[in-house]
């Protein structure tokens, strides 16, 4: 009893840095006008080193980067929750028609994840960021569709658990239409597998734009963490060793990406422990 209390304990806490780290991104890129002591597009000195005006200096034309890493959360947050919801919605339909449905239909959709699974992500994601026009909405586009085969795998996984339950079996026998089932019953039960990999996809998405952007396919007009790192590298800001642009934004990108996982593994870790509590 004492062992799983520790077990607990770590878990909750874990959780909680997470769930902490990601409420203060996303108190900043709501209140991002409020916060920001300077417009992130205004000019000024340039490579100033951080002062109490600018608190992490300037970059190359003057602005505040300060302000511009406030203002970038809502560019990388916005990617990455939009990017992750998209996939989701790919994955969980996926999962749910074929692990309900089974038979040819099965066959079919799971030899299409595996292709999928096969092509080498980030690179097909470079060739198609590269094809189309720089844009955020080009960016979500190419992360959605292509970051959905796990969830894919992992609710077709608990649909086949779930198809054989009673109340599965009852519902059939009282003349459910299959379509009512999967939606009525089938999915409720999947809801907490899914919103487990949806905050790990959320992560996997703002990294996803991160390395678009510092290659040069982000959209130029938008400010994000992956385009201030793309700046800070082509404008010579890590040559010249100046830290103050180009080390804030790679903390920001790992604490908000560090903050998902955290929550993302303490919702697995409780859903394995349910799973051995209800098979004992």
């Amino acid at each position: 009893m004492k062992i799983l209390h520790k077990i607990d304990i770590t878990r909750n806490r874990t959780s909680f840095i997470g769930f902490i780290l990601l409420s203060a991104f996303l108190t900043i890129a709501i209140f991002a006008p409020f916060i920001a002591p300077h417009d992130p597009w205004e000019p000024g000195y340039p490579f100033l080193r951080p002062s109490l005006d600018h608190p992490f200096g300037t970059n190359d034309i003057g602005q505040d980067i300060f302000s511009e890493l406030v203002y970038s959360a809502r560019i990388s947050l916005f990617v990455g929750f939009f990017a992750a919801f998209i996939s989701m919605v790919i994955g969980t339909l996926i999962g749910l028609i074929s692990g309900f449905f089974r038979g040819m239909v099965d066959e079919i959709l799971m030899g299409l994840t595996d292709i999928f699974l096969l092509i080498p992500g980030l690179p097909l994601m470079i060739i198609l960021a590269a094809y189309l026009s720089p844009s955020i909405w080009n960016i979500i586009f190419v992360i959605g569709i292509l970051w959905w085969t796990s969830t894919a795998r992992v609710v077709r996984s608990r649909v086949l658990q779930v198809r054989e339950m009673p109340f599965i079996e009852a519902a059939k026998a009282l003349g459910a239409n299959e379509i009512y089932i999967v939606f009525r019953h089938v999915l409720p039960n999947t809801l907490h597998v899914i919103f487990a990999k949806f905050v790990l996809a959320v992560a996997g998405a703002m990294l996803t734009e991160a390395s678009l952007s510092f290659l040069g396919l982000g959209d130029p007009l938008q400010k994000s963490w992956g385009m201030m790192l793309n700046y800070a590298f082509s404008r010579g800001g890590f040559i010249n060793g100046y830290w103050w642009w180009y080390l804030p934004p790679g903390l920001c990108i790992s604490l908000a990406v560090l903050g998902f996982v955290l929550i993302g593994f303490g919702l697995e870790e409780r859903e394995r422990e349910r799973v051995k509590t209800s098979e004992l």
